[in-house]
């Protein structure tokens, strides 16, 4: 058998008899990108440090003869034919590169669902090309030449071959953005949107039980981190802690449901701050509250907490206090006028087929 080492994180996955890089990263869990899976769009292509592949058919268009000689190949397609391949891959901590983000991506909001009495998810289709994105990551959205200012909003959905992007965005009484949303788009309405932005996506090839903290509209890149882990089947524990202020606020329970009657593994447990469960056994109080109740060691676990400021630094506080460990603790705190984070060049992917940011 042979094997496949990512370079600089020093991971190695072994490959099958037969079996592509990118199907032997995937079961490995490396969420490599691809899109067509036969050596037709690009998507997947990496540079090769060392070892020998086949790399069977693929078009020109998608690979051309100046990259095949720089050492570049196409994963989907690529099987190793040397005992390991180092192939050029994430980062040191083994997170995926970064796609460059781009700015005024023309979308059409296609559906416009009121979630709670605060919170209203749009959901947006590309007119063009799709937006590609890691889950955690989010976008900003506003309309500047009508005075209304950009604001970042979490994508709630792990990437769709469709492209659709799902925001969650909760009404601010003195937000112009967020009051622009819920009063002023509807279904047909034309947006743009710059992205994607942040570092909120941990380590795909984690193996250890994961515990999502998540309070409000922070349960949106919650939402999309889960939906991608459970869809590469991920093995371990996966566990969602959702804050809400009353029975009104809680959302998205549907779909919780669904995953839990679907993975055996998925836990969601709810919990209010005012007001009282419906399920005579549901949670009140606050997560950093109720966490050495339900968890007597976190030292293991991978921790997500996606909120307030002030909620993110309690939970974490919290979570180490029952030994979680800092390097598997990711966090997301929504600022109010917080400006995108801009991925560094090393952080970036190389070589692939998304544009640069537009000027």
């Amino acid at each position: 058998m042979t094997s496949v080492r990512l370079h600089p994180s020093g991971h190695s996955v072994e490959v099958p008899q037969g079996a592509t890089v990118l199907e032997a990263l995937e079961k490995s869990g490396f969420a490599l990108p691809n899109n067509c899976r036969a050596g037709a769009c690009g998507e997947c292509k990496v540079k090769v440090l060392e070892g020998e592949f086949d790399q069977g058919f693929v078009l020109d268009m998608a690979l051309s003869e100046e990259e095949r000689a720089q050492g570049f190949g196409l994963m989907c397609m690529a099987k190793p034919v040397s005992p390991e391949l180092v192939i050029e891959w994430g980062t040191v901590d083994a997170k995926p590169k970064l796609f460059p983000p781009r700015e005024g991506q023309p979308f059409v909001v296609t559906d416009r669902i009121d979630r709670t009495p605060r919170i209203t998810e749009l959901r947006l289709r590309p007119q063009r090309d799709a937006m590609r994105y890691w889950p955690g990551q989010y976008v900003m959205l506003g309309d500047p030449a009508a005075g209304v200012p950009l604001r970042s909003y979490s994508i709630a959905n792990a990437p769709r071959s469709d492209g659709e992007v799902v925001l969650q965005i909760t009404r601010q009484s003195d937000g112009l953005t967020s009051n622009w949303v819920h009063d002023t788009l509807l279904p047909g309405s034309k947006v743009k949107i710059n992205g994607p932005y942040g570092t909120f996506i941990g380590d795909p090839s984690v193996e250890t039980p994961v515990l999502c903290l998540a309070a409000g509209s922070g349960l949106a890149p919650i939402l999309a981190l889960t939906e991608a882990a459970l869809r590469r089947t991920y093995g371990e524990a996966v566990t969602l802690l959702f804050s809400a202020a009353t029975q009104d606020d809680l959302y998205d329970a549907g779909m919780m449901a669904w995953w839990s009657a679907r993975h055996r593994n998925f836990r969601y447990r709810p919990t209010l701050t005012r007001g009282t469960p419906k399920d005579p056994k549901g949670l009140q109080g606050r997560i950093p509250t109720l966490l050495p109740t339900l968890f007597r060691d976190l030292s293991q676990h991978s921790v997500f907490v996606a909120g307030t400021p002030q909620f993110v630094a309690d939970c974490v506080a919290a979570a180490k206090a029952l030994g979680a460990r800092s390097e598997l603790v990711h966090t997301e705190g929504y600022y109010p006028q917080s400006p995108p984070l801009t991925p560094t060049a090393d952080q970036l992917v190389s070589c692939g087929t998304s544009p640069p940011a537009a000027r």
